[in-house]
């Protein structure tokens, strides 16, 4: 991955150097992380016109709570060239397991990042993701999961556990198929206001 993008550095530049670790075989694929559709574009217009070999996917924050900054431009951008989108932060981290609720104390390396989500729109999909986890009788963090994966640009969400009982609340996101009422519930609660 270009973890994230430097305009100080050209682009052609970069996916020269990706283009070359790919014809060494020290690596399989080049992806990137944090960029702006406009740069990605650009990336893929070079890779295109030189020869060079293209991002094949693209890693952005995005999640329930987090939405403004793939959907639209990015993610049409992933759809018109066919980049596999893998969100980081899946569980706005750690907040959409659920757990992190006004007044609740939750003992976790976490805990202060996912208190910014604790507000009027984080609790409006919280509220949201109960009740559709419910219907389920699936764990929130499954839900969340889910609705990133019912997404048609996104490959796979990128979730981390730190104990067995934490996976288990992700493994169902496996099996999990929200219908579209769901998937609509879920959209609209999670749209910033």
């Amino acid at each position: 991955y270009a973890h994230a993008d430097d305009p100080a550095t050209p682009i052609e530049e970069s996916m020269r150097e990706f283009d070359a670790l790919v014809r060494e075989g020290k690596v399989r694929y080049v992806a990137a992380s944090n960029f702006t559709a406009s740069r990605l574009a650009e990336a893929l217009a070079i890779s295109k016109r030189e020869g060079l070999t293209p991002y094949v996917a693209l890693q952005p924050h995005y999640n329930l709570v987090v939405r403004d900054e793939y959907e639209g431009a990015l993610a049409d951008l992933c759809a018109r060239e066919g980049l596999a989108c893998l969100p980081y932060f899946a569980l706005a981290k750690g907040f959409l397991t659920g757990k992190y609720r006004p007044g609740a104390a939750v003992q976790s390396a976490r805990a202060k990042g996912a208190q910014e989500y604790v507000n009027e729109h984080g609790q409006r999909v919280l509220s949201a993701l109960d009740e559709i986890a419910a219907a389920h009788d699936a764990p929130v963090a499954a839900v969340s999961l889910a609705w990133l994966l019912a997404k048609p640009t996104v490959a796979a969400p990128i979730a981390s556990a730190r104990t067995v009982a934490q996976l288990d609340e992700l493994i169902p996101m496996a099996t999990l198929k929200l219908n579209a009422e769901d998937i609509r519930r879920l959209d609209a609660a999670s749209r910033s206001t």
